[in-house]
């Protein structure tokens, strides 16, 4: 495809804010030339990064046009690409797509990127991508499109996250990465890392990869860059490519495995990852103009596809939803919090003393039933402060600061002055009431009592108390560091100011808050609880796992046994438990998961030769039904879809959640749910389950689906 090429201009969106392309003219050290930079700015701070829009690419494009008659009159020697501060571009703005209502639209914006990124390709002077801020999507194809690209070590991302939306890398992605890198490199970054809950990779690791040719500090990226650029364009440097296209047997086999990750990923049931691994198959021996009218194709299909709206909605609820939690209270009735106190000193405890320090900057004291205990929490967190230390991510200073900030004792007395003080001690109601008790007994009357539990009542465990109104659900979800959701859930008598400092507090903290209604496990635990036991009834009336995975896959991000495991048996057992005796035998307790705890297995699952297989002594202990009833893939999945249908439609009616869009932001957020599912509710509705279930969509047509 090349630059001269003549296509209808894109369809704009209203919406669009422009990212322009700012040329200034830079001398090269060494008497290279002159290099004109074109800086990527839409005119915002880091916190709105420059994205690709039909309004911005008409303008690349006829600034990339003008750069050309430039490099043909002798005026430059060479071309740059940058970004804006912390930002280079993070790819297509997908705000216009829901408006997007005919394949020839999305075809029309496929072609569009193609021809600017095509035109820097065939620009007649050396060009040169300076990576210096996270890179995604098409900010990582406009770089590709490059000659020649350099990367700051501070990048935090860099990514092809397509697949995890229900796209393809459509701008040159799916042709020039893998000849850059080779099949299975550039797969893994294609594929892998997106159905890999979208892992990015940071500036070291891309480099490492070989997407970079050079790397520099980022303090003068853009200096160490020029003066690179210009010992390549006077002969100084050079950059040699092999050729990697030559060993066919490794390309195929390389998609190969792709496809089958993709399988285990998602059941063939998304068609993204398919689409991107047969262009990538393709791209060994086609021209480019092939290449790049197959990717317009492919965005053509998926963006007209239900997978890539339901990915959009769900982008659309973390982006945006998540950061004005629907239900919660005026932000100015928040108390500032200075002082952290936390009930425990175990490995939920330690993580969020961690967390607590480091996001909040306040001291944190931690308190147990002894010394040892007090001990191995706070030498925990110093263990993770010394590995943030250790890989550079923080400097001395705030090393030493941090483990300053964590303190611990077998008194509460230092609670005393303490503005948030949150248990995490056994899951038992007596228990925790018996804390909150002692607790009351020495902080002011003021301070918020926060409880980390997954499935209690939090108006029962505060009913006790002298200020019940102080008392709050705090519930964060296992890695606390890494899982985004924190779901706040208020008693019967928690006042606003309290709810508002939970709410504030939660957003100090980084984390998606959500408002739920005090009700049994609450969101996520309660719709897991309901998939797993309904799964679990299946295998334990004769259905094989392996059948009942085949099922369910592509739902969560991994096979339930797998879950459970990673959960732990005793708490998946004691959610179970909860669930039955709040709500009766549509939840069910597992009699082989009770046998499993009561003999202290650690999962399903045992790890040999580097591969997980089933415990044998746990099938041992499997339910052997009297009358085994052995279902097909299709039944099982309907029954366990049937099943997580019946519930949300319960929990709307119970208003445990604010709306359909929250419970499915808590499964993406709190469970790894799949962005291209839209959490759940959406797939539920595609699949024409809500219909059969409940008489009805959760979601009006449009909302997460190609509007009729």
């Amino acid at each position: 495809m090349s630059s001269a090429t003549t296509e209808k201009a894109p369809t704009a969106f209203e919406s669009e804010v422009v990212t322009r392309s700012i040329v200034q003219d830079v001398t090269l050290p060494g008497g290279a030339g002159t290099l004109a930079l074109v800086t990527l700015d839409n005119g915002f701070d880091h916190t709105k990064p420059n994205t690709f829009g039909p309004a911005t690419l008409v303008q690349l494009q006829a600034v990339v046009d003008g750069l050309r008659a430039r490099a043909e009159a002798g005026e430059i020697a060479a071309v740059g690409i940058t970004g804006k501060p912390f930002i280079f571009a993070v790819g297509a703005d997908l705000t216009g797509v829901p408006h997007v209502s005919q394949r020839e639209q999305a075809v029309e914006i496929a072609q569009a990127g193609h021809r600017a990124f095509a035109s820097i390709m065939d620009l007649p002077v050396p060009t040169f991508g300076f990576v210096n801020g996270a890179a995604m999507g098409g900010g990582v194809e406009i770089a590709l499109a490059c000659d020649y690209r350099t990367i700051s070590g501070g990048v935090p991302a860099v990514a092809l996250p397509e697949c995890f939306l229900g796209l393809v890398p459509g701008w040159g992605g799916c042709y020039l990465l893998p000849r850059l890198l080779g099949a299975p490199k550039a797969l893994k970054v294609i594929i892998e890392n997106p159905l890999s809950m979208n892992r990015m990779l940071k500036g070291v690791e891309a480099y490492q990869l070989g997407i970079a040719d050079a790397i520099f500090e980022p303090a003068d990226f853009l200096e160490d860059s020029l003066r690179w650029a210009a010992d390549v364009v006077s002969g100084q440097v050079t950059i040699t490519r092999p050729d990697r296209t030559q060993d066919a047997a490794e390309w195929d086999a390389a998609c190969d495995a792709a496809g089958k990750l993709a399988d285990a990923k998602t059941a063939r049931r998304s068609p993204a990852p398919y689409r991107a691994i047969d262009l990538v198959r393709a791209a060994r021996t086609s021209s480019r103009d092939d290449a790049f009218a197959a990717e317009d194709a492919a965005l053509g299909d998926l963006l007209m596809g239900d997978e890539l709206r339901a990915g959009l909605y769900a982008f659309d609820l973390v982006q945006r939803r998540a950061k004005r939690p629907a239900g919660a209270p005026d932000r100015a009735l928040a108390r500032k919090v200075t002082k952290v106190g936390i009930v425990g000193a175990g490995l939920m405890a330690s993580q969020l003393a961690m967390l607590f320090a480091r996001s909040l900057g306040v001291p944190v004291v931690m308190t147990d039933l002894d010394e040892d205990r007090v001990a191995k929490g706070v030498g925990y967190v110093h263990g993770e402060v010394d590995g943030l230390l250790a890989k550079g991510r923080i400097g001395q200073d705030k090393a030493n600061f941090l483990k300053g900030l964590v303190t611990g004792s077998t008194s509460k007395d230092g609670f005393a002055d303490a503005d948030f003080v949150i248990e995490a001690v056994f899951e038992e109601m007596a228990v925790k009431q018996q804390v909150f008790a002692e607790v009351e007994a020495v902080v002011s009357s003021e301070c918020v009592l926060a409880t980390n539990t997954s499935s209690l009542s939090i108006t029962q465990m505060a009913s006790g108390l002298e200020h019940p109104e102080r008392v709050v659900g705090f519930h964060f979800f296992n890695p606390v560091a890494v899982m985004p959701l924190l779901e706040i859930i208020p008693g019967e008598k928690t006042d606003d100011a309290t709810l508002a400092t939970a709410f504030a507090t939660g957003k100090g903290l980084k984390k998606t808050t959500i408002l739920v209604k005090d009700s049994a496990s609450f969101i996520t635990n309660r719709l897991l609880g309901r998939f797993m036991g309904e799964f679990s009834r299946i295998v334990d009336e004769g259905t094989p796992v392996q059948v009942a995975d085949r099922a369910v896959a592509g739902l969560a991000p991994m096979p339930p046994f797998v879950l459970m495991g990673l959960v732990g048996p005793a708490i998946a057992l004691h959610n179970s438990q909860t669930l039955v005796r709040a709500f009766g035998d549509r939840f069910y307790a597992s009699p082989s998961l009770e046998a499993m705890v009561a003999a202290r297995k650690p999962g399903y699952y045992t790890v040999v030769d580097g591969m997980q297989v089933p415990d044998p002594e746990v099938l041992a202990m499997q339910v052997t039904p009297e009358h085994p009833v052995e279902l097909t893939v299709p039944q099982v999945r309907e029954r366990v879809l049937s099943a997580i249908a019946d519930e949300v439609a319960r929990m709307l009616d119970e208003k445990v959640a604010q709306a359909p869009m929250d419970i499915d932001l808590a499964m993406i957020t709190g469970a790894g749910f799949q962005f291209w599912n839209g959490g759940i509710i959406p797939l539920l509705d595609r699949e024409g389950i809500s219909q059969k279930v409940v008489g009805h969509r959760f979601l009006p047509p449009g909302v997460a689906s190609v509007p009729s």
